[in-house]
């Protein structure tokens, strides 16, 4: 049954096509800059320091912003001070401290591998409990992540063994040769996070 007959002019035809047009490109265009910041981030990358942020620095901020004590002392710079700890926290120092990083990426599938041969895996597709980080424990937790594409940046939200989490936002930059990665790190043991950027370069 129709509740209304109004006429449809060849204007207001046009124009809904149009509409259902634009729809599509933008979908399209949505869809592609999914794929392409996947495969633009694949390859070998080592860090930068004179851009990305001091570690150790950024580490010994968020201990103290917890109302803790650094326990560096002024005259203690040792390089990568903070990094080591339980089994749990592995995952978090190789984000903080590993220097060079391998990207794979085969859609939905992310795979990066850190030093030491440390690989973790996580997916852009929505399942859920995606893994993985390497599990250095036997009988113990596993870590793992999840990805998601939006427009021009990867966002990785990681739960470690701890208890704790991490947000991670890629972006790239210097037509795709720099990679910028933005962390807001949250380890359990932790009062405050760890908030830190690191870049690395593309190696050809």
């Amino acid at each position: 049954m129709k509740l209304f007959d109004f006429p449809i002019s060849r204007t207001q035809v046009l124009l809904q096509h149009g509409v259902l047009l634009c729809v599509a490109v933008l979908s399209f265009s949505f869809l592609n800059a999914q794929g392409n910041i996947g495969s633009q981030m694949v390859g070998a990358w080592v860090i930068n320091d004179d851009l990305s942020d001091n570690s150790d620095d950024q580490v010994e901020e968020a201990i103290e912003a917890g109302g803790g004590d650094g326990g560096r002392g002024f005259f203690n710079r040792r390089e990568d001070f903070y990094r080591g700890g339980p089994p749990e926290h592995e995952l978090y120092d190789r984000l903080t401290y590993d220097d060079v990083l391998s990207i794979e990426f085969s859609e939905p599938e992310f795979r990066f591998t850190y030093e030491d041969n440390y690989i973790r895996v996580f997916h852009t597709d929505g399942r859920r409990r995606r893994t993985t980080a390497n599990d250095f424990f036997e009988g113990g937790g596993s870590d793992w992540s999840e990805g998601n594409i939006e427009v021009e940046a990867l966002v990785v939200e990681a739960r470690p063994r701890d208890g704790g989490f991490a947000t991670e936002i890629y972006t790239l930059e210097n037509d795709g040769n720099r990679l910028r990665i933005e962390m807001l790190i949250q380890p359990l043991s932790f009062r405050e996070p760890i908030e830190l950027v690191r870049y690395y370069d593309r190696v050809e």
